[in-house]
């Protein structure tokens, strides 16, 4: 049975909770076929800041925005051709997640280097979502500077973080900088009790408000 997280995880730009204002620039980007090489997504944890890289990779290999007028005027991705499904399900080759806490050092971050530079091998677009981004070395940092200063074609980075303040300026000079806000406890209790709904679960509406105070804005 797959869990909650995973069932309910936003597949749309219109189903991402609490970031209207991220969500808004990213559709006309969409609509506007101006997606950006570099992007650096600042939050606490949970305020959707993966999930959003993942729907910028959605949009960058979906076929249907790219091929249908009705989808692109939507700025959205269609959730039916095949590269949506393998972003979502994580098969997708040409994008890769990296998790810095474990992978921090210049050896990977010159192995990205090499890898980007190569052609997308299933879709139109590679892209690199780098988790917990402020955890690379200074080294690395230097070394990712390189390629942010000469993007390759088709290739798009995207760094995630809980500590922007760590970032050498010359890194987040060259990103397209989002600052993602903790969600009010209203929305929250609401998205939960569309969930509950949704899974036909009796709940007790102070309950969800305690779990939604216990949630601190994510």
């Amino acid at each position: 049975m797959a869990s909650l997280y995973r069932t309910y995880r936003p597949l749309t730009l219109s189903e991402l909770i609490g970031q209207d204002t991220i969500t808004s620039i990213l559709r006309k980007a969409a609509q506007e076929d101006t997606i950006g090489h570099a992007y650096l997504f600042a939050g606490p944890r949970g305020t959707g800041k993966t999930t959003t890289a993942r729907l910028v990779a959605k949009l960058l290999v979906c076929a249907k925005r790219r091929s249908n007028k009705a989808f692109q005027k939507k700025g959205e991705v269609c959730n039916e051709c095949a590269g949506c499904m393998a972003v979502d399900n994580g098969s997708l080759l040409d994008v890769t997640e990296i998790d810095a806490a474990s992978n921090r050092g210049i050896d990977e971050i010159r192995s990205l280097r090499e890898r980007i530079r190569a052609m997308p091998q299933q879709g139109p677009h590679k892209v690199y979502i780098i988790d917990e981004a402020h955890m690379l070395t200074k080294e690395a940092f230097n070394a990712l500077l390189k390629t942010l200063e000469e993007p390759p074609p088709r290739a798009t980075f995207i760094m995630a973080t809980t500590e922007h303040h760590k970032f050498p300026a010359t890194i987040i000079s060259r990103c397209q900088h989002y600052t993602f806000k903790m969600l009010p406890q209203g929305e929250l209790v609401t998205h939960l009790e569309q969930i509950m709904d949704a899974e036909s679960l009796k709940f007790e509406p102070g309950a969800l408000q305690i779990i939604a105070k216990r949630g601190a804005g994510s």
